[in-house]
């Protein structure tokens, strides 16, 4: 059987050309090849190997490294996922009309409402991680602070029309039954 090359390893392959191994399983090789990209290739493929780096038990991917990096970034950070606007409102415009019929409208895109919305999520989910991960806040605070950032979710749900994706909506305390 063939040594299982490892993630760096360089080869020259019959119909893609030069390229260098980026992820490795037990049958496939991702290979980035100069002329082609991207490919994968069976382990057992038709290639020369130029220069040859072991595999080892422990090698990560580098999709598996941008993975984890994002994860973190999420949880840490002001950085947010992208977040898709329902197609129905796309391009769409939100009016709020004064009762006074002497004062103006104001006009507001419905995509910039909408990334608005997702930033308060966002700022919401990185105070509620700062304060689970807080060593000065005792626990019936930490209680109370989660308890008071659950009802701000509650009180968004009405912009739950806005998500493309309901797994992304907004969520408030579920065990009250109204």
């Amino acid at each position: 059987m063939q040594q299982i090359l490892g993630i760096g390893s360089r080869i020259d392959h019959p119909t893609h050309g030069k390229g260098v191994v980026t992820n490795v399983t037990s049958k496939m090789y991702w290979v980035t090849f100069m002329d082609k990209g991207l490919e994968t290739i069976p382990v057992d493929d038709d290639f020369e190997t130029i220069e040859a780096v072991e595999d080892e038990v422990d090698t990560v991917s580098f999709s598996e490294v941008e993975e984890s990096l994002r994860d973190i970034l999420k949880r840490w950070s002001d950085i947010s996922e992208v977040v898709p606007l329902a197609d129905k409102w796309r391009g769409g415009t939100m009016i709020l009309q004064p009762k006074d019929k002497t004062l103006s409208s104001k006009e507001v895109p419905v995509d910039t409402f909408f990334n608005k919305i997702v930033m308060l999520r966002d700022r919401l989910r990185v105070m509620e991680q700062k304060i689970n991960a807080s060593k000065e806040l005792d626990a019936d605070l930490k209680i109370d602070l989660q308890q008071y950032i659950t009802r701000c979710y509650g009180s968004l749900t009405t912009f739950n029309i806005l998500f493309k994706n309901n797994s992304q909506n907004f969520v408030g305390d579920s065990s009250k039954r109204e």
